[in-house]
Formats: structure tokens, sequence, C-alpha cells
């Protein structure tokens, strides 16, 4: 084997695992992002089924007859 042949093999070597290494940490930063994007999802999820409830209450305030009422009786 050359002189040549041998750097060229040195740099490609050091090169290659140099890819793999910055692939692999990627990788991990992926998966750990992808984990809080579940754990937030879930978050969030609550709060929109709380919301949803909250404003489910408040319809049904808003759209009761006594209420109506009342608001008619105050505008006097």
């Amino acid at each position: 084997m050359s002189g040549t042949t041998m750097v060229f093999l040195i740099v490609l070597i050091c090169v290659g695992s140099g890819i793999i290494s910055e692939i692999y940490k990627r990788r991990l930063e992926f998966k750990k992002m992808d984990s809080h994007s579940k754990e937030e999802r879930e978050q969030l999820q609550s709060e929109i089924n709380a919301l949803k409830s909250r404003v489910a209450t408040l319809e049904q305030i808003v759209t009761d007859e006594g209420y109506q009422v009342k608001k008619d009786i105050n505008r006097l």
C-alpha cells in the first residue's frame, strides 16, 4: 500500500467516523425532543378538555331562560 493511499484511508476513516458520530448525536436529540413532545401534548390535551368543559358550562348558563330574564331586568 502506498503512502498516498494510506493518507486517503486515514482521512476517509476520520471524516466517516465524524459524520456517523454527528448523525448519532442528532438522533438522540430528536428522540429527546419527541419524548418531551408527548408529555406536552398530553398536558395540552388535558387543558383543552378542561376549557371545553368550562365553555359548555358557560353556554348552559347563557342559554338558561332565567339568565336572560335577569339581564332584561337589569337593562331596565
